[in-house]
Parts: C-alpha cells; sequence; structure tokens
C-alpha cells in the first residue's frame, strides 16, 4: 500500500498504467478525487481498479489518496470472489464491500497519520481475507507460475502442470481472477516491458529483454494496455514513482 499526496493546488490528472494487481483506492483527501475508466465513468470516495483496466485516470485538486494492489490471488478473499467481475473495468468499492467500504473510508479519513491509515487497511484487509473465498490451488499455482516466468510460459504446459485440459483451465482461471491464462502472461510481461522503459531502456531492448519477438510486438502490446507509445509510456508519471512508492508495505509520496 502506498500514500499519494498532491501538496499543488493545480489540477492532477494522471493516466493509470494497467498492473497486474488488483487496486483499491480510497480518496481520503477532501473529496475531489475521481478516477474515471475508458468510457469517462466516474468513481469517488473508493474504487476499484481491476487488472488490465485501460484508460484510466485519476482526476482531482490537492488530492489525499490511499492506495492499495492486491494480488489477484489475495483479492479474491478480499473481495469475496467479486474481484473477477471487475475484470478491466473500475467499479465502486461500495458495491462490493456495502456499508463496510463507507466506514473504512471514514476511518481513514479521521485517522491522525499516515502509518495509522496503513495499520487501519492492513487490519481491515486481514478480516476480510479470514472469512473470503479461496481460488482453487490449480489457478493459484498457475498465477504464480505466469509471474515467476515474468509471463513468458506456454498455458498448455500449465494445464499439462495441473492435470486439467486448457479449456478447463481458461475457464477456472477467468472465473476467478477476471483474466484468461493468456491475458493475464500478456500483462505481466507488459509490466516488465513498462517498468524496464521508464528506467530509460530504448524499446529495442526492452523488447530483446522480456522476450517479445520484435519491437513491433511490444509496440503493439503497450498500445493495447495503456493506449500509448511506448515513448509515452516511459515518462509515464504512474510509473516514474513505482520504485519508491511500492519499496515497502507503506509509503507516503508527494506529488
Amino acid at each position: 500500500m502506498a500514500g499519494f499526496r498532491a501538496r499543488t493546488t493545480d489540477p492532477v490528472d494522471l493516466a493509470v498504467v494497467p498492473y497486474p494487481a488488483v487496486t483499491l483506492a480510497f480518496d481520503i483527501g477532501d473529496g475531489t478525487l475521481a478516477v474515471v475508466d475508458s468510457e469517462g465513468r466516474e468513481q469517488r470516495d473508493s474504487a476499484v481498479i481491476g487488472m488490465a483496466a485501460d484508460g484510466v485516470r485519476g482526476l482531482g485538486r490537492d488530492v489525499a489518496c490511499l492506495q492499495l494492489r492486491l494480488s489477484p490471488l489475495l483479492a479474491h478473499a478480499v473481495l469475496d470472489g467479486a474481484s473477477a467481475e471487475s475484470g478491466g473495468r473500475v467499479v465502486p468499492l461500495d458495491d462490493l464491500w456495502g456499508r463496510d467500504a463507507a466506514r473504512l473510508r471514514e476511518r481513514l479519513c479521521a485517522a491522525g497519520s499516515w502509518e495509522e491509515r496503513f495499520a487501519i487497511a492492513e487490519a481491515a484487509l486481514a478480516l476480510r481475507c479470514e472469512g473470503g473465498r479461496v481460488v482453487d490451488p490449480e489457478v493459484a499455482y498457475c498465477w504464480r507460475q505466469i509471474v515467476t516466468h515474468q509471463g513468458s510460459v506456454r498455458v498448455d504446459r500449465l494445464a499439462e502442470a495441473v492435470g486439467w485440459s486448457r479449456k478447463w483451465l481458461w475457464s477456472r482461471f477467468r472465473a476467478q481472477l477476471g483474466l484468461t491464462p493468456k491475458r493475464a502472461a500478456q500483462l505481466v510481461r507488459f509490466d516488465q516491458a513498462a517498468h524496464h522503459l521508464a528506467a530509460g531502456n530504448a524499446a529495442a531492448r526492452v523488447a530483446a529483454e522480456i522476450g517479445y519477438v520484435d519491437q513491433s510486438h511490444l509496440h503493439r502490446d503497450v498500445m493495447a494496455f495503456a493506449g500509448a507509445t511506448p515513448r509515452a509510456v516511459a515518462i509515464a508519471p504512474w510509473l516514474a514513482v513505482d520504485d519508491i512508492a511500492w519499496a515497502e508495505p507503506g509509503y507516503l509520496h508527494d506529488v
């Protein structure tokens, strides 16, 4: 989890680069923060950003936000199986948690420090996780293999490893994590590429190191997930703070 605070009164308009995790965002400022999806729909107060959600932007002024990234395995439990429904969309947390979402946000807003907010959020996640649904062990294994191999893994080999047919793995994986195994692998590989680009590496070098057939395939995936060219993704503000903001369990970043 990380805290983000914009000390300037200038409008904030940040493109959210897709990430292989389910994101929970809580507005703990003055209520001006809006998470806007690719179709222009706004979510305020608290929102769930699904894996591979594209065209998402954070808009506001003098913003304070607590953001949590959950692996899809944890999100499945914390959101009681509803995380898959978010898929590539942005949905209000109230729709998934009911009044608990509003009560949690009130506690976060009333907290006297970021450390207290991190502790409140962590306790809330632990409580939700206790009674939440657990993904199939086979699905969990396949997700971890995809992450371990940075997306360079064949779906048929994953299915063989867990003793399932390709079709059944495809069905169960999508039902529980919101993406097909192939799409999940593409997202994990894109994430690796995006961060290499943000680190200043040339697109041709990134394509070769991450395992793309050539630079045009890298360009295609970057456009598909981020709606921008590799050059634009390389300077995306959201990526610029990633290595700092997510280095520790709880971190505050001023923008």
